[in-house]
C-alpha cells in the first residue's frame, strides 16, 4: 500500500480545517501519511495507538494531542466506541497570514508551535476543556471559530498538563520513497507482533538486503528493526496490563513474547519500569 501525502484543504470561509467524526461514521482503515499542516486531534474516549515518528504507545480514555508538520504517523483510533467523538483540526503556520507568528503578542504560541514538532499530549483538565471547545467550534460561524482556535491555541500554550512525546527521527525524512518503504515494514509488523517477525520478510518488502535494510533502518528510525519489534509488543502489553485479570505470564505470550524473563528485560527497558510495577501504577491512577 502506497504512503500518502495526505492533501488538506481548509473549509470553506476558513483558513484551516476542522471536522468531527463520531461513532456512527464509518470505520476507516488508519495509513501511515504526513502532511505539512499542523493537527489537533482530540479523541473523547474509548482507547488506541498513538505511533507518531518513532514513537509508540497506547491511550486509554481519549486524547488529546498537537502535531507538528510533516510528522508521518497513523491514525488514532482502534474502531469507533459508544458515543466517540473525535475532531481533527489541522492548519498550516501561516494560516493567520505571513509574519503573524513573530508578533509579540503570539510568542508563547510561537513556542507551542516549535514544541510540537516532537508531538504533544495533553491531560487532565486541559483535555477536557480543549475537548469541548473543539465540539463547539465544529458548528461556529467562521470568524468565531477563528477567535476560538486563537484561544485554544493560547490555552494549550501556558498549561502545565502537557509532555512531550519526543517524537524525533522522522520530521527530516518525508521522501515518499522513505515512507512507502516503511509503511510496507510497519503494517508488516503489526499485523504479526504475536508471532515471529521475520527480518529477512521485513527486508524483503523494503526491497532491500538484509544488511543494507539493517543500515537503512537505523538510519532512518535512530532504532534497531529488533527494538521497533519490541516496542510495538511491548505497547500492546501496556494495554493488556491494564486488565487485572489477566496474568502477567498470559499478557506476555499474547504480545508476542515466547520467554517471561526476557519479556520483563525487554519492557523494563522500554517502559522504565517492571510489569507488575507498570500494573501497580495503573491501578493506583485508576483508585
Amino acid at each position: 500500500m502506497k504512503a500518502l501525502l495526505e492533501k488538506i484543504d481548509p473549509i470553506f470561509g476558513s483558513s484551516f480545517t476542522i471536522r468531527e467524526f463520531t461513532d456512527l461514521d464509518p470505520v476507516y482503515k488508519p495509513f501511515w501519511h504526513f502532511h505539512p499542516e499542523y493537527e489537533i486531534v482530540y479523541i473523547s474516549k474509548g482507547k488506541g495507538k498513538r505511533h507518531i515518528g518513532n514513537h509508540i504507545s497506547y491511550y486509554e480514555d481519549g486524547d488529546l494531542i498537537f502535531l507538528g508538520p510533516n510528522l508521518p504517523h497513523l491514525g488514532f483510533t482502534e474502531g469507533h466506541f459508544k458515543d466517540q467523538v473525535e475532531i481533527v483540526l489541522q492548519m498550516k503556520e501561516d494560516f493567520l497570514g505571513k509574519g503573524f507568528l513573530q508578533a509579540p503578542e503570539m510568542r508563547d504560541i510561537q513556542h507551542l508551535f516549535e514544541r510540537s514538532r516532537k508531538g504533544l499530549i495533553f491531560n487532565g483538565a486541559t483535555r477536557e476543556k480543549i475537548g469541548q471547545r473543539l465540539r463547539e467550534m465544529v458548528r461556529m460561524e467562521p470568524f468565531e471559530r477563528m477567535l476560538a482556535l486563537l484561544q485554544v491555541l493560547h490555552f494549550l500554550a501556558s498549561t502545565d498538563e502537557c509532555n512531550s512525546l519526543n517524537a524525533d527521527g522522522f520530521a527530516l525524512e518525508v521522501q515518499a520513497q522513505h515512507l512507502d518503504r516503511m509503511q510496507e515494514v510497519y503494517h508488516y509488523v503489526e499485523a504479526h507482533f504475536k508471532q515471529e517477525v521475520s527480518l529477512e520478510e521485513a527486508a524483503k518488502r523494503a526491497n532491500m538486503t538484509v544488511p543494507a535494510f539493517c543500515r537503512y533502518f537505523k538510519r532512518i528510525t535512530g532504532k534497531t528493526f529488533t527494538h521497533l519489534v519490541n516496542e510495538v509488543r511491548i505497547a500492546h502489553a501496556c494495554r493488556l496490563l491494564n486488565d487485572e485479570h489477566m496474568s502477567i505470564a498470559a499478557v506476555c505470550f499474547d504480545s508476542g513474547f515466547n520467554n517471561l524473563s526476557h519479556f520483563n528485560k525487554q519492557f523494563k527497558l522500554v517502559v522504565g519500569a517492571s510489569p507488575r510495577a507498570f500494573r501497580h501504577n495503573l491501578k493506583q491512577i485508576v483508585e
